[in-house]
């Protein structure tokens, strides 16, 4: 029997429309306002100013410190403004705002089709370049990966798990990924593997995607310690903890981290970047983005420069009507666009166009206490009380009840017959947790 995780999941319906659409390129914008900060950790501090020529690759953004990440030009023209925009939620973010002229790319990026294999770089040397690169988690977390592959002293990482799952309604970016370009990105896991220092990497896909399975299985023959490992369907699998369990049988300890068991975790989108940028110098300056929902008349899987307009996305697939809602991610652990103006950032893994109908709540009743989010919670929580105990203005109680071991899937949401707003309020009371243990950290580094 195929492998999955011990504890709740759920199964929302596909809705993988878009699986056989292959990959277009995206034609480049005429303006693009680029975010310095596209990553967990702090904002890159610009090194242009207004006035500045760019070419595509250009450092724009330097990394501040060791929990960030450079940003890239994604374009060629002329910097026209250095300064805070709103991003998809409307928070305003510190951005380069770049006028298209042409498209000159660095000279130092390898634009050709050549596959190239062999990596001699020493571990370090290769985490250096992925640093340089300003590679991310890109399947939606966004961290730093020069980070994730430099575990703390006395962790041995042992296994490489490469997230293929794409368990999230409407999404199929990774899957055509995989079909694409899958060559280049099982090259990219052998490099990660080097850095790393482990003899055995895991792609791990979900059952529904066959062709995937098939074709990654027939080319990891060639690169040895690489297996490809099919997962039964069940959301969230791709969640790291729940991942872990299913590939490797171990179980991240509470608030504990992947690097805890001995385990690194990677998106496939990122095994590909790590590919280009270690093996073609070239940056993390576009990604595969998957524009989809039924309210989409020419939905599609496209190459996006970052800076991309999410709106030009939207009326190159024929637009939508107002009172629509538009959701950066999938209809599950997405979050909602209110300004459809904000730029594609190196997270966004797809736009998903919801329907007038099928964007609005029902309404709340009372909870039943049926224990339904109970059942389908994969980290065995309990969010009707961790609802209850936020409501009641009782964060510094959550903790307690290991609100922060949420993984924020909304599978409890989506199966409350009360339809109570449980991710809402837990994601509510984990930033009020974090914001205590903060104070508590600040308040012991005091004392000491």
């Amino acid at each position: 029997m195929s492998r999955s995780f011990s504890l709740g999941g759920i199964h929302p319906p596909q809705s993988k429309h878009t699986r056989a659409l292959p990959v277009e390129p995206f034609p480049v914008p005429e303006t693009v306002a680029i975010p310095l900060v596209q990553h967990i950790g702090a904002p890159a501090v610009p090194v242009v100013a207004k006035g500045d020529r760019v070419k595509v690759g250009q450092l724009i953004g330097r990394k501040e410190g060791f929990v960030s990440a450079n940003v890239h030009s994604s374009v060629s023209g002329t910097v026209v403004a250095i300064d805070e925009l709103p991003d998809m939620g409307g928070i305003r973010r510190p951005s380069v705002t770049i006028q298209v002229e042409g498209d000159q790319w660095d000279e130092a990026i390898d634009r050709s089709s050549t596959l190239v294999r062999e990596c001699a770089l020493a571990p370090q040397q290769i985490v250096e370049k992925i640093a340089a690169a300003g590679i991310v988690g890109m399947g939606g977390a966004t961290f730093p990966t020069h980070v994730k592959l430099s575990p703390p002293p006395g962790r041995k990482i042992d296994t490489l798990i490469i997230n293929g799952v794409e368990c999230e309604p409407c999404l199929t970016s990774d899957h055509r990924l995989m079909l694409e370009r899958g060559e280049e990105m099982i090259v990219g896991v052998m490099i990660l593997a080097r850095a790393l220092g482990v003899e055995r990497s895991y792609i791990a896909i979900e059952e529904n995607k066959p062709d995937a399975i098939a074709h990654l299985g027939r080319m990891v023959a060639d690169y040895p310690g690489v297996e490809v490992m099919g997962l039964r369907v069940r959301y969230p699998q791709g969640s790291e903890k729940q991942l872990i369990e299913a590939v490797a049988r171990r179980r991240v300890p509470s608030c504990g981290l992947p690097s805890d068991v001995g385990v690194v975790v990677q998106n496939v989108g990122t095994a590909l970047a790590v590919y280009e940028a270690v093996q073609k110098d070239k940056p993390l300056i576009e990604r595969i983005i998957t524009v989809g929902g039924e309210a989409l008349p020419r939905p599609g899987n496209f190459l996006v420069r970052v800076g991309t307009p999410i709106g030009a996305l939207i009326d190159h697939c024929g637009g939508m009507e107002g009172g629509q809602k538009i959701i950066s991610g999938g209809p599950m652990m997405g979050r909602a666009v209110s300004n459809p103006a904000a730029p594609v950032a190196k997270g966004t893994s797809g736009i998903v166009v919801m329907p007038d109908a099928g964007s609005r709540r029902s309404k709340e009743r009372d909870c039943i206490k049926c224990a339904r989010c109970v059942s389908v919670c994969p980290m065995g929580l309990e969010p009707y009380l961790l609802i209850k105990m936020v409501r009641m203005g009782r964060s510094d109680q959550t903790e307690e009840q290991r609100i922060l071991d949420c993984v924020e899937c909304g599978s409890c949401a989506y199966a409350c017959p009360s339809k109570l707003p449980l991710l809402d309020f837990v994601r509510m009371g984990k930033g009020e947790a974090m914001r205590l243990r903060r104070q508590r950290q600040q308040a012991c580094k005091r004392c000491d």
